[in-house]
């Protein structure tokens, strides 16, 4: 008997977002003893909890999520295991290989990095990432649909100071000399990734995906859903990820 899996976090006020996000905001708009029904009004960004990226997210000439077909959102699974890699390691094309091997077009590339247990603490902006070289040697195996168990496919920068004066301090006491080395460009394996011909999907904030591989070690096949909701023009959406495990 197949078996679902729930992918996806709880949509809930003042979740975790990536640094510079909308806020997430639900709150009443009408009530039963009001109105005689519970509306709820909700305030949230197109990349809050559980989402997926459209090509348009990084390029305003690349299709938009209505511009997708609906076949980039589902499809048999393959998961990578890449638990036990430290904070903001690189995901290379050698630890990629093995998963690799199985998929091809038409496949959803799961990346289960174990980050989803650091969710809504500081420690899961540290997630590792993608390498450009990672993301170019999935498209060239014909996937065009990625997820991730952590907040990006790219490197998440660090949070600051929290404290407004503190940063402005710091900055102030800041040579211009002692300002790090220009690093690679930001969002790279987005690039490739969304980039890819007839346009990539990318799948981000995924909850555990252990079972996942236990199914996969199994020999159970594995599928995922990664559907939108259907808004007009967007960079992308929150989703409902849900597996089916054979």
């Amino acid at each position: 008997m197949a078996t679902l899996v729930d992918l996806t976090h709880q949509v809930t006020t003042a979740m975790p977002v990536y640094p510079g996000d909308p806020a997430v905001l639900l709150e009443p708009a009408l009530t039963t003893a009001t109105a005689g029904v519970n509306v709820l009004a909700l305030h949230l960004g197109s990349q809050s909890g559980t989402h997926v990226d459209a090509p348009y997210h990084v390029d305003v000439t690349w299709p938009t999520l209505d511009g997708l077909p609906l076949e980039r959102f589902t499809g048999s699974a393959v998961v990578a295991d890449l638990r036990g890699l430290e904070p903001r390691a690189a995901i290379t094309p050698e630890l990629l290989a093995p998963a690799l091997e199985r998929a091809g077009e038409g496949t959803v590339l799961l990346l289960a990095t174990g980050w989803a247990r650091h969710w809504g603490t500081d420690a899961y902006l540290a997630h590792p990432s993608l390498t450009a070289r990672a993301a170019e040697a999935i498209v060239a195996a014909g996937v065009r649909t990625v997820g991730v168990d952590a907040l990006s496919v790219d490197p998440t920068p660090a949070l600051g100071p929290g404290d407004p004066a503190v940063a402005a301090l710091l900055a102030d006491l800041t040579d211009e000399h002692d300002q790090p080395a220009a690093e690679e460009p930001t969002l790279a394996a987005h690039r490739v990734l969304l980039g890819a011909p007839g346009g990539g999907v990318i799948a981000e904030n995924l909850t555990d995906l252990r079972p996942l591989l236990t199914a996969q070690e199994a020999g159970r096949p594995v599928e995922v859903s990664l559907f939108p909701l259907r808004l007009v023009a967007a960079d992308g959406a929150p989703v409902r990820a849900v597996a089916r495990l054979g």
